[in-house]
């Protein structure tokens, strides 16, 4: 969610700060700043908006500073202008803050008596004023950042300035933070995402809730320093031994990020066939086929990610035999889930860094569960956490609607079902997927059709998916993509409950976009008839050359589906991305970065 970026050095602190937070824009936010220490005086500049409002006022200012802080906020505490954005300063510190402080109201009372107001109306702001007083208490910066620390609750990560010195302070509880050091330059680095450091350190480290990192450019040989509370020096930190790369992403020949990355999965489950039948992943899925069974699989996710874990739910259940729940990452903590050592915890993330999951896999490892990942990003906290991890190996994903990332969490959950029964030198596997992978470019060769329905629909009140069985998290999911990016009412529901409640909203102005496939034929045939009965516009996606469904819809795409079996939900969710997106572009609206969403939503 919010972007972290921090330096303390020899040079400017405000181009590297400046290039970190643009790396952290597809994360999704509302507001920028930055803050430095300018001839020992705090100042701070920010603006609501993009990025770009904020780069307008340093190039007229040109401010310099060897110490900064940087921050892209998505608002949680208080409406989006210049006041409520990061960071927040006074005369003796900045602070910029990711996560949430629950305790924030009953702090603010206690402040007041104190004689501290606050002039915005964030939870953040508690963190500078209690610094502040802690300092007029001790004189002491690290003690102080201490002493606050330990009265905020909740999962949150700060870092500070002071003008007191060029150090570079932070602290975080739960919530992502890295801290780099570059060996040449002795420049130090803090961020909330390790991709804004790349090119910029030679060392990244992952510290540890409640540590202390302190980044001092001018100490020889130990400019990057972590501490306990008590003040001993900490080894709770991990570096990371793999050296990120910078992948420069552009959207090439497509207009927006998210039909390039629609566009990247054919070649994308090609790849990741080859990748998972040979070599450290082949060796991790024997690892997983030689282990217990497990009885039981807690499988976690949020959005996307809880819709790519109810299809892995049937993968489990009809292959592997295996009980599987599906909840989502919000509500599994909060219902005293009944856990046991011979189940498993399994979580799907595209960041590795969504709070929730990462909340519910620290209870499942508190339980001594074994835990698995299904996750995009390599070194995540979800990563380090998880006894095993599965890479989606789909590259950095720009766009903040995820498109290829679901397609991968699927088939990389598909070939693990396979791994526990089967080879996956079997014919079968390699068979279906580059049957998926045809199918998909078959769809996409067809976009000015996809187009060209949502034309005629786009401008309509609401919009009903629905699909059984298999379909069914199609359906969810589409709905999800539609209301992400277009901005418009829909919602996802199993075909066989309309009777059951939805079935009153449809008149003229509501349209039904059914999936309509081999399986369940009959039965859902009959579900989209009772719609069409009451005037619904249809909009049918099913197999290709079928005149009953040709017959019942306003508006039919019929596929080929190439002899896929199992994963044809992968197919017709295709479809409903390109719907989507060209639903959404018709309105105009910001595709690669919806307004009030995140690609990393680290707050719960």
């Amino acid at each position: 969610m919010c972007g972290i970026v921090g330096y303390s050095g020899k040079s400017d602190a405000i181009g590297p700060i400046i290039e970190g937070l643009s790396r952290l824009e597809y994360r999704g936010y509302d507001s920028a700043g930055i803050s430095y220490l300018d001839h020992e005086k705090i100042s701070v500049l920010k603006k609501e908006g993009k990025l770009d409002n904020l780069k307008s006022l340093v190039n007229e200012i040109k401010p310099k500073s060897p110490l900064g802080i940087g921050h892209t906020r998505w608002a949680t505490h208080g409406v989006v202008n210049d006041i409520n954005a990061h960071p927040h300063g006074n005369d003796e510190f900045a602070i910029v803050h990711n996560g949430i402080i629950e305790n924030a109201n009953e702090l603010k009372e206690e402040l007041k008596k104190l004689g501290y107001t606050k002039q915005s109306e964030t939870d953040s702001e508690c963190f500078l004023l209690l610094l502040t007083y802690e300092y007029s208490q001790t004189k002491n910066v690290e003690t102080s950042i201490r002493n606050a620390f330990k009265k905020v609750r909740g999962n949150s990560a700060f870092v500070i300035i002071s003008k007191y010195n060029n150090k570079l302070y932070a602290i975080k509880s739960a919530a992502p933070l890295v801290c780099g050091y570059n060996e040449e330059s002795g420049d130090v680095f803090v961020s909330s995402d390790p991709y804004a450091l790349i090119g910029f350190v030679t060392q990244i480290y992952f510290p540890g809730d409640d540590v202390l990192c302190v980044g001092n450019p001018n100490e020889i040989n130990n400019q990057m320093r972590f501490f306990e509370e008590n003040g001993e020096e900490s080894k709770r930190f991990k570096i990371q031994e793999k050296q990120m790369s910078l992948d420069i992403v552009s959207k090439g020949k497509f207009e927006h990020f998210m039909l390039k990355e629609i566009f990247e999965q054919p070649e994308l489950i090609r790849r990741i066939y080859s990748i998972y039948s040979t070599g450290v992943n082949l060796e991790k899925l024997n690892t997983l086929k030689q282990e217990k069974k497990p009885s039981y699989v807690h499988l976690i996710g949020c959005g996307t990610a809880y819709h790519a874990g109810l299809l892995i739910k049937t993968f489990l259940e009809k292959r592997n035999h295996i009980r599987v729940d599906v909840d989502f990452a919000s509500e599994f903590r909060y219902r005293n889930p009944i856990i046991n050592l011979d189940e498993v915890g399994l979580f799907i993330s595209q960041s590795g860094e969504t709070a929730d999951t990462l909340a519910c896999q620290e209870l499942c490892n508190e339980k001594k569960l074994r835990t698995y990942s299904i996750v995009n990003v390599e070194g995540s906290t979800l990563y380090r956490n998880s006894t095993e991890n599965f890479l989606l190996y789909a590259g950095k994903e720009i766009g903040v609607a995820s498109t290829k990332a679901f397609t991968q969490q699927v088939i990389v959950g598909f070939l693990v079902s396979h791994a526990l029964e089967l080879s996956l030198s079997e014919k079968s596997t390699a068979l279906e997927l580059e049957n998926v992978a045809k199918a998909i470019e078959l769809i996409l060769e067809r976009e000015e059709e996809i187009k060209s329905i949502a034309k005629n629909i786009y401008n309509f009140d609401g919009f009903i998916f629905t699909g059984r069985g298999e379909q069914y998290p199609i359906a969810l999911e589409g709905a999800l993509k539609l209301k992400e990016i277009a901005y418009v009412h829909a919602e996802g529901y199993a075909s066989g409950e309309l009777k059951h409640g939805p079935i009153a909203l449809f008149d003229e102005n509501m349209v039904n976009i059914a999936l309509i496939t081999p399986d369940l034929y009959e039965k859902t045939i009959s579900n989209a008839q009772e719609v069409k009965a009451r005037k619904g516009v249809m909009v049918v996606v099913g197999h290709e050359n079928c005149k009953e469904l040709e017959e019942l819809a306003d508006y039919y795409f019929g596929i080929d589906f190439c002899e896929v079996n199992e994963l044809k939900p992968l197919v017709t969710n295709v479809v409903l991305q390109l719907l989507s997106y060209h639903i959404a572009n018709l309105k105009g609206t910001d595709i690669d970065k919806p307004r009030n969403l995140a690609k990393s939503v680290t707050v719960e």
